[in-house]
């Protein structure tokens, strides 16, 4: 007997699963391939949260089912951050939720307001889960073309003209992945006024908040006003704080969003480990050195990376934000798209590198590499990328 999912059905093929079972194959086979795809950070977490983690994951009473909306004094800490990094006024009962990662919580926030038939907006290339999410809640996804050859908000003003019936949602990260492309406030102002005009739902991933160069600042989606009534943001502590794998993150902003999110999250979990929302306050709370320090590592490997390809002939622009560099095959190599010269790369080079067209078709020209290898390592990357190129 056979079934047909037809929910799994609307979503397409994995682009990166090819290249990491390639990856696989050759490591089992002995060959030494440098990994800069997945963005997986492998700094540790600095020691004062893994340190009240231990202490509180040794009471009895923190054991129990927590809250799926995230602890009260973890809501507080929210709250606290958002207004001394960005003079935001968060109520930690009303306008903010506990989530297992930005992942988890974007993904179930779509799910709880988007209806099947609901058109959402999002930018092409992206980060997968945001189209993904759209796909998987039965929402019309449409694709905004972004690059630095594009006027975003010509290509949204076209879009929205052209699609019936109105969309009902845009989703958007700035600091970007994969494309780490950044925003000043006036492009939030234009997206407020926008958005609020044709009625349509924001939600802002801002997972790369903290790591970012060069003296740029990165504002908030919610630093603008009139933000709260359309829209929310989602912050992540896996890469400003080196906490992946812990999975804590938080979603910030409009009641009614919060609302849904938060109903929606009391049928599918109980929240986090408690003894992971304590140790998560002490983060928010803590000192914020130990997040420039984070940062400052991630940009000597940018500094690494682009200096040595550019001495090979890659030229690529440094980033001023994310922990990625966003860089456009060599003009020779282009016309075989993103999945073979990554796969090419994986052969000759022995490195791995995420492609481009994983993120979005518009994305096919180029190829993602993560910062997530010392220097050593991502000299000796450069090494057997000067080989082949």
């Amino acid at each position: 007997m056979t079934y047909e999912f037809r929910r799994m059905n609307r979503l397409p093929p994995y682009v990166f699963a090819t290249v990491d079972k390639l990856k696989m194959d050759l490591r089992h086979k002995g060959e030494d391939i440098i990994d800069l795809g997945m963005g997986n950070p492998d700094l540790a977490t600095p020691k004062h949260i893994v340190k009240k983690l231990l202490e509180a994951a040794g009471k009895g009473k923190n054991h129990r089912y927590s809250a799926s909306a995230g602890i009260p004094k973890l809501r507080l800490a929210i709250s606290k951050w958002y207004k001394r990094r960005f003079n935001v006024d968060i109520d930690p009962d009303e306008e903010a939720i506990a989530t297992m990662g930005a992942k988890e919580g974007l993904s179930h926030l779509v799910l709880a307001t988007i209806s099947p038939g609901d058109v959402v907006f999002s930018p092409n290339p992206t980060y997968p889960i945001h189209p993904y999410s759209v796909i998987i809640a039965g929402g019309d996804l449409r694709s905004i073309p972004i690059g630095p050859d594009r006027d975003f908000f010509e290509d949204l003003l076209t879009a929205t003209k052209q699609t019936w019936p109105t969309p009902k949602m845009l989703i958007i990260s700035y600091p970007h992945n994969p494309t780490t492309a950044v925003v000043d406030r006036e492009f939030f102002e234009k997206i407020v006024a926008f958005c609020r005009e044709h009625k349509m739902m924001v939600i802002h991933d801002f997972a790369y908040a903290d790591i970012v160069f060069d003296g740029y600042e990165p504002p908030s989606f919610l630093q603008i006003p009139g933000a709260k009534e359309i829209g929310v943001e989602f912050f992540s502590l896996s890469k400003s704080y080196s906490m992946a794998g812990w999975r804590v993150g938080f979603c910030v902003g409009n009641r009614e969003m919060i609302a849904a999110l938060k109903r929606i999250k009391s049928y599918l979990d109980y929240g986090m480990f408690q003894p992971i929302q304590i140790a998560s306050i002490i983060a928010l709370n803590g000192p914020y050195d130990c997040v420039e320090e984070i940062a400052e590592v991630y940009r000597k490997r940018r500094d690494t990376l682009v200096d040595g390809l550019g001495r090979i002939g890659w030229e690529i622009e440094k980033p001023k934000a994310t922990m990625f560099v966003w860089a456009k095959i060599p003009e020779q190599y282009r016309k075989m798209g993103s999945v073979e010269f990554s796969k090419m790369l994986i052969r000759k080079a022995k490195v791995a590198v995420s492609p481009g067209m994983g993120f979005g078709e518009y994305g096919d020209d180029y190829v993602r590499f993560a910062l997530v290898e010392n220097p050593h390592r991502t000299r000796q990357a450069i090494k057997g990328i000067k080989q082949v190129l």
